[in-house]
């Protein structure tokens, strides 16, 4: 049994060293204490059995990082929920016309990756909250599966009514390609990892390189995420004892059809005897034939899922060690720990990574050290299903944290490359800070200069047209003249969604890659502490990088007088989501002009091909004028009075008396709550910030302005005029807040 010794028994020694009282040093002491060999052990100890929900391993592991926090002086719990989660009991699918051919199955063992053999208590290849069933159908090749494709199909005259829909991998999110399947009528959905984008196109496959072996198969959730995420059964609040379950058939998030992922190995028996008209070019992935759309009735496939529907118990580990001047502001700091079967790279990288961090803060406790706030560490279980952990603990805490948490510091998986950031933008400039200040473990340069380097170098090789249009752009102008590096907005696929999106707490994503081959592995039974030692991140040397990296945002917004975030940063994001918004709505104006006048002259009929006839695009309601107004005078005033405070914040910072800095660091401590609207988006009440939400056809995918710039993709008029007005209202109610701060530093 491990010793465990209460933070306060560690604070009250005469016996040890003194604290750092300078910062640079603090950091200094705290690198010191970041062992890349540690993390290393843990990952081949965590990722040693199969991890999924519900596993004894999962478990175990939740309970040996307890027992570390505990022994690095946290006060530490861990905090149960019993969610639905369904779990495979039978599964099949098989080739049964033209002839037949079993397909499926779980994945083989390798002698190159020794947990591959250790599969006792493994789930089968499956996809959660799909919908249980037996079918027996045709089967139509719809490409990723999304909106465009089916657009694409019923071009040429193909439905996948009544029929099995077999996608590929990408462009979107899993989950959207059997939801939007099941809303076109299919009986069933197959998802398949095409080797054009996840195997052979890519690198040399496993175990001679990284990329997707041809018997490989993807996992994943397919619950409606992008409706609400967590435990389908209580949609908006905590699973907890007492808690009203709605049923399967009540709950939104939980799919009708069955569905089931396939390798590409499998995929290309069903796909090379589809009969049909040629795929269009965009639809042809890597695979050696020539890619069909079936729908003929030549091909039959049945496809079955049967699930064990029962709840099982998440086990999140929350370690707390409290402020000694703000005790109720809380800096929160979180990395998942389940996967879906030995989930080496995906999640325990960056689980390691965060205990190395909380290592590290320990042993600064042992000299004397306390945070100003407190820093809450999480270790979350279930996120891979459907971010069930952070979700439930977010719903059931939500008016506590509303209250107290200043910011949500996440990381996920991790692998050797690049600095990744995403999040809120007057968080922007400390990111910037940081990476100035950690060392790239090849180059020896900060990670801010190699990022900026590659920004420059890829810019340079795709011809120098500045990264195309949006982040990309801004990315590469502000590396060129020094500038702080844009971060990107957040979307979903990751535990800072219930708190940034629902709660408004803001957050940041962060992570190195971009060098390793951990997607090769993601979400099979190859993501393997073998495979990560020799592909993704050896050594762990980045896991390290990203200790130090993190490490230091916590410090930095732990300890200081007032949190270091740049609202004039924020606001310059606004204007430029903004300015891409008018160019969408006037680009579909004129694309509408210029698609009525190609149908008046029929030239979409004089175009095609008659031995490979497509009927051309439909007429559709032109794109009218949006009302912008407001919206716009809204980011004009949110830029002064952005401005307006940076700037007297600068000035009197250091000398702000205690009572002024108080009130200032209320008034700042919930800024991001006033970007909520409190009626949420559209379809999707859940997800309630108005910057940023996912994509309701990307998923994981950010879209920003959300509310305006989905009504206008979507043809939703009357919504885009509505949500312009929610949304200037919202950054009205960021303005007074702002300015109400400046008032008080002045």
């Amino acid at each position: 049994m491990i010793r465990t010794i209460t933070l306060a028994a560690l604070l009250s020694s005469t016996a040890l060293a003194a604290a750092p009282a300078d910062p640079a040093a603090r950091e200094k002491a705290f690198d010191a204490s970041i062992s890349a060999a540690d993390q290393q052990a843990w990952l081949k100890a965590m990722a040693s059995a199969p991890n999924h929900v519900g596993s004894p391993h999962n478990k175990a592991n939740a309970e040996f990082i307890l027992s570390q926090f505990k022994a690095w002086g946290w006060q530490a719990k861990i905090e149960t929920f019993d969610v639905l989660y369904p779990t495979p009991l039978e599964t099949r699918v098989e080739l049964v016309a033209p002839e037949k051919i079993s397909l499926g199955g779980q994945e083989p063992t390798l002698p190159e990756d020794a947990t591959s053999a250790n599969l006792a208590g493994a789930l089968p290849p499956y996809v959660a909250f799909q919908g249980d069933g037996d079918v027996t159908a045709d089967v139509v090749y719809v490409n990723y599966g999304l909106p465009d494709d089916y657009k694409a199909l019923a071009a040429r005259g193909i439905s996948v009514k009544g029929k099995i829909a077999i996608a590929r991998y990408g462009r979107g999110w899993r989950g959207l390609k059997p939801k939007l399947a099941q809303e076109a009528g299919a009986v069933g959905c197959i998802i398949y990892s095409d080797p054009a984008q996840d195997g052979y196109g890519d690198n040399d496959v496993y175990p001679k390189g990284g990329a997707r072996p041809d018997f490989s198969v993807q996992r994943g959730s397919v619950a409606d995420m992008i409706t609400y995420p967590g435990d389908p059964t209580t949609p908006g609040y905590g699973s907890v004892p007492g808690a009203k379950h709605l049923s399967r058939a009540e709950a939104a998030t939980i799919l009708k059809i069955p569905t089931l992922p396939m390798s590409y190995g499998d995929a290309s028996k069903i796909l090379a005897r589809l009969g049909g008209p040629l795929a269009p070019p965009s639809f042809r992935g890597g695979l050696p034939l020539a890619y069909h759309t079936g729908g003929d009735g030549k091909v039959q496939v049945h496809l079955l899922v049967k699930s064990d529907w029962s709840l099982k118990t998440l086990y999140n580990v929350i370690a707390t060690m409290p402020g000694k001047d703000r005790p109720d502001e809380w800096v929160i700091r979180g990395n998942h720990h389940d996967g879906w079967v030995f989930g080496a790279a995906d999640p325990l990288s960056g689980n390691v990574a965060m205990l190395s961090e909380a290592k590290a803060l320990g042993a600064l406790a042992k000299t004397g050290w306390r945070p100003s706030r407190t820093i809450v560490y999480a270790s979350w279980d279930g996120e891979e299903p459907m971010l069930l952990g952070s979700t439930e603990w977010a719903e059931t805490h939500a008016d506590e944290l509303q209250k107290k948490a200043v910011l949500y510091i996440n990381t996920d998986s991790n692998s050797r490359g690049f600095l990744g950031a995403e999040g809120s933008q007057q968080w922007q400039h400390l990111v910037n800070q940081v990476a100035k200040d950690v060392v790239d473990p090849q180059t020896r340069a900060s990670v801010d200069a190699r990022l900026r380097a590659k920004l420059r170098a890829d810019d340079f090789a795709g011809g120098g047209g500045g990264g195309g249009d949006g982040l990309g752009a801004r990315a590469v102008s502000a590396a060129e003249k020094g500038d702080d590096l844009p971060i990107g907005p957040l979307g979903s696929g990751s535990d800072y969604s219930a708190l940034l999106q629902h709660l408004g707490v803001p957050a940041l994503n962060l992570g190195y890659g971009g060098e390793g081959q951990s997607f090769g592995n993601y979400h099979s039974i190859y993501d393997s502490y073998d495979h990560y030692i020799r592909f993704d991140d050896p050594g762990l040397a980045y896991g390290a990088v990203l200790s130090k990296t993190v490490g230091r945002l916590v410090l930095r917004v732990a300890d200081a007088p007032t949190p270091p975030a740049r609202y004039g940063d924020f606001a310059a994001t606004v204007r430029a989501y903004l300015t891409e918004v008018k160019a969408l709505a006037e680009a579909r104006r004129k694309g509408d002009e210029k698609r009525e006048a190609l149908r008046a002259g029929n030239a979409f009929a004089l175009a095609g091909d008659p031995l490979d006839p497509v009927a051309a695009p439909p007429a559709e309601v032109a794109t009218p004028v949006v009302e912008l107004a407001a919206l716009e005078n809204a980011v004009a005033r949110l830029e002064g009075s952005a401005r307006a405070f940076d700037k007297a914040l600068a000035a009197k910072d250091a000398t702000l008396a205690p009572a002024a800095r108080a009130q200032l660091n209320a008034l700042l401590r919930d800024i991001e709550q006033t970007l909520l609207i409190p009626e949420g988006l559209p379809f999707r009440p859940w997800y309630r910030h108005a910057i940023t939400a996912p994509g309701r056809f990307t998923g994981y995918g950010a879209k920003t302005l959300p509310g305006v710039r989905e009504a206008i993709e979507e043809r939703r008029f009357a919504d885009a005029n509505r949500y312009a007005g929610l949304t200037a209202a919202a950054l009205d109610r960021y303005s007074a807040r702002l300015e109400a701060a400046t008032a008080v530093v002045k």
